[in-house]
Formats: structure tokens, sequence, C-alpha cells
């Protein structure tokens, strides 16, 4: 088994130079999301159409992030690493030049392939350049940029849209990423395993199955409510490729030699129970930071930076949470943590699902804080729970099969949200419509206030018109804040669900091996 070898410089600058490029990374994935509408006018395209800049990232991401430690041990891990972050630059300026939709599509695979080894080539270089003691508050700096990226992207991404162009949103990350090939450059050596890896030929059937699966369950997720999930041909024809190229994946897997993904990994008790913990949390992080901007802007008319900012606060506590976590985790037991930490983020999410329309946005500053706490609470210990039992040699696999899953997780909490909103925007609104009739006193009064109101401006006829228009769209938005109560209120469950499977995780012994040897 390798051995930890000491570092020659500070561990916190070899930190600091691997989480500039992760962040980089991770906020790229929600940054681009407030910039839709305009990148649509601006490519002459529509916003179903725009919305692929999302999807195309996400599917390349996806794809390379297990792919990472072969490339790692073939091109060395420092080299990988800094290619990885020059590619990511280089896509993002040409994503800010992009002209029409296929180029920007093209550069956003770009970006996706250039991404996908940040992540958990950041997470084992962590795990190795600090001893054991100092894991914890490593991966509460690793936390920091996993979880706060994601809510800083958006309130980012509105406030270069509206102040300068949706283009911003992606030269923001040249600077940075020209900054930490720099300092990566500098501060970062392979390790002897690393050196000495004889990693064989690419299994390039492992990837092709591997892109063929995740690109058609993401094609499924992204089109499935708005062609009504399987009642559409494309739909079921995509279900079908993906199961069969999941199957041969898995297959070619479990059988190569030389696997693009070592699955039997898996069988390590922490590491499998941690990949379902981190889908699950994945997918609360991400269907939150979907619905809540959404929530914002639709429901209470605020702008795309207006939005962004209103759910920043979630960042706040997510780096306070992680700051103390991280200080603390190394000295007991990580599994309180992360089942007290699921617990409170279903509690949170069960606050969030009790407001009405007469709300205002301090209504839901603490209930953001809190959620945010919780996130970080849960990974901080999970990454080091889930991780912490491998040998070193087979970190960056772990870490690249547990980003993978956070990341497809993150995919179906958005897909799950959007289509619960959407379809109980329907439920609700045929079960208001009931009271919508004169028979209701309630009703007559609104409608009578409602036409003298509208007498003053307009004739008598048309005053009635706008005044069943008025009460339209109140219906309209108290059956959509109903489905959106809703959304809350099933990731609240899924949260709570997550708390006995943090006790099935294996307690870790005190006075120990390192907690990645």
């Amino acid at each position: 088994m390798p051995q930890q070898a000491p570092t020659k410089v500070n561990p916190w600058f070899i930190a600091t130079a691997v989480m500039l490029a992760t962040f980089m990374e991770v906020m790229d994935t929600s940054i681009a999301s407030v910039a839709v509408p305009y990148i649509a006018g601006s490519t002459a395209s529509t916003t179903d159409q725009a919305e692929w800049v999302l999807t195309v990232y996400l599917v390349a991401n996806a794809v390379f992030l297990p792919a990472s430690t072969w490339l790692s041990e073939k091109l060395g891990r420092k080299n990988y690493l800094i290619g990885s972050v020059g590619l990511f630059t280089f896509a993002s300026f040409l994503c800010g030049i992009a002209p029409t939709l296929p180029f920007i599509l093209v550069a956003r695979a770009l970006q996706g392939i250039g991404g996908g080894a940040l992540q958990p080539l950041s997470q084992s270089i962590l795990i190795e350049s600090f001893p054991p003691e100092k894991q914890g508050q490593a991966l509460g700096l690793y936390a920091l940029g996993v979880v706060v990226a994601p809510v800083v992207g958006p309130a980012l991404g509105g406030y270069l849209t509206d102040a300068a162009s949706w283009r911003w949103a992606f030269y923001i990350n040249i600077p940075i990423g020209l900054l930490a090939m720099f300092l990566q450059s500098r501060v970062l050596e392979d390790p002897d395993y690393i050196k000495n890896a004889k990693p064989g030929k690419l299994d390039s059937i492992g990837l092709g199955t591997l892109g063929l699966w995740v690109g058609c369950f993401q094609f499924i997720l992204d089109k499935g409510q708005e062609d009504d999930w399987f009642g559409d041909t494309k739909i079921r024809l995509a279900c079908a490729v993906m199961i069969f190229s999941f199957i041969a994946f898995l297959w070619r897997e479990l059988t190569a030699e030389k696997p693009l993904v070592d699955l039997r990994a898996l069988k390590d008790r922490n590491l499998g129970i941690g990949c379902f913990l981190i889908f699950m949390l994945g997918l609360v992080l991400y269907a939150i930071t979907t619905v809540l901007p959404v929530f914002y802007q639709t429901l209470l008319g605020y702008s795309a930076t207006k939005s962004g900012l209103a759910v920043s606060p979630r960042g706040l506590g997510a780096m306070v949470s992680a700051i103390v976590v991280g200080a603390v985790v190394a000295k007991t037991d990580p599994r309180w943590f992360i089942g007290l930490g699921f617990g409170i983020l279903g509690v949170s999410g069960m606050w969030l699902s009790g407001f009405t329309l007469d709300i205002s946005p301090w209504s839901l500053f603490w209930p953001i804080v809190v959620s945010g706490a919780a996130i970080s609470l849960c990974f901080v210990p999970l990454s080091q729970a889930a991780l912490g039992t491998l040998p070193k040699s087979d970190v960056s696999n772990g870490s690249g099969i547990f980003n993978f899953l956070r990341n497809v997780g993150g995919s179906v909490g958005i897909s799950w949200m959007n289509t619960v909103a959407q379809r109980h925007l329907q439920t609700h609104r045929n079960e208001l419509v009931h009271n919508f009739s004169p028979a209701n006193p309630l009703f007559r009064r609104e409608i009578t206030q409602y036409t003298q109101l509208m007498a003053q401006h307009v004739g008598p006829r048309l005053a009635l018109l706008r005044a069943y228009a008025l009460s339209s769209t109140r219906l309209n938005s108290q059956a959509q804040i109903y489905a959106y109560m809703d959304d809350f209120r099933y990731l609240a469950y899924v949260a709570f669900l997550c708390v006995p499977f943090a006790f099935l995780l294996a307690k870790p012994k005190k006075g120990g091996s390192p907690a990645a040897g």
C-alpha cells in the first residue's frame, strides 16, 4: 500500500492551488443558468435549444470524471490537472466569443472535458497532502468549493449578465484559470505510485458505453417533462439505448482487466454507502439551487441579479459550517455529523414548504442559511468517511465515482423538481378553480373590488374582463406556490430518508491509520 510522503511545500498552498480550479469548475455548472434566455437571443435560438448549453457541459463533465484516474496515471497527475485547467480556460474563452449556438455547444463540451478531472484530482490531492488529523480541515476547504460554488454561480452570473453581457459569465474563468495553472505548476508533485503507475491501454469500450448511457440519460431528464416522458417515441428510444449501454458498461467494467472505472471499489462498505448518500445530497443541493431562483423570478418578480443574491445566504451558512466541521470532525464520529446534517436539511425543507405569497426575502433568509449549513455538515464528514477507508492508490478512482454520482444526483434532482413544479401546478389549479365561481361569496367580492378599480380607467364590460383576468392570475400564482411547496416538502422527505443510512457507515477507529491509507 502506498505510504504518504511528506510534502515539500506547505499543504495549505497546495489546497489553495487545487481549490481555485475546483471552485471555478463547480461554479460553472450553474453560472450560465441565469444567462440562458440571453444566450438564446444572441444566437437566434429558442430557450429550449439554449438549455443544451447546460446539458452538454454536464454530459461531458460526467463522462470524464471516472476517466480521470487512467488519464492521471498515463499523463502524470500534475500534467493532467494543469492541462485540464488550461483546456477549461481556453474553452471558456471560446464560449465568450461564440457567434452561434453550435459553436458554443462545442466549446461547452470542451469545458466539460477539461472540468471532468478537477473534482476527483483535487479531492485525492487534498487527502494525500494532509496528515490524518488535518484531513477534516482540508475536506472542509473542499466543501467550500463544491457546496458554495453552485450558490455563488447564479448570483454572479445574474450580475454579470445584467451589468455587462452573458459572455462575461465565461470570461470570468480566464484570470482564475491562469492563476490556478501558475500555482499548480509551482507547488504540485506527483507521488511515487503515480510516477510508477502502468495504466495500460485506455478502456475505450468502457468510455464509449459510459458516454452513451449518460448522454441518453441526460436527454431523457432534459426533454422528459417537455415531451410527456414515455408518451414520446424519442424518449422511449433513448431509454432503450440507455438501458442497453448501461448493461454493456457494467459488464465491461466488471470483466475488463484494466477497466476505465474499477466498480469493485464499491465493495468497500463506506464507499458504497457514501456514494448513495452523495447521490441524494447532490439531488437536494442542485434541486434547491435551481428551484429557488425560479421561485423568486416567477412569483416575486425578481430580476436575474436579485434572485441570485436572494439565494446567496446559503453560501454563508455553508461556509461557516464547513469551517467549523472541518476543524472538529477528525476528533469525533463523523456519522453523527452526517446524520445531523441530513436531519437539519429535512427540517429546513419543511420550513421552506410552509410559506405563502405574503412573504418578503427576509422570510426565506434563515431557512436558506440553515439549509446551506446542513449541506456542509453532511458533505465534509461524508467525503472523509467514503474515501478514508480506501488505499491511496484507489482514492482517485473512488473520488471519481463519488463525484460522478453527485453530478448524476444533481441532474435527477433538477429534472424531478421541474416535473413536480409543472405537474402539480396543473393539479392545484384544477383544485382551486372550483372556487372560481359566482356562487362563492369571496370570489364575488373580489371580482366586485377589481371591477370597481378597473372602471376608473375603462368601460364596465372591459373592467369586468380585466377583473376576471386579475383573479385568474392570482389563482395561477397560488397554484404555482403550492407546487413549489410540494418541491420543498419532497426534498425534505429525501433528506429525512438518508438519516439512518449515515449510521450504516463503518465507525472510524480512534487513533487508527491515516484516513486515506
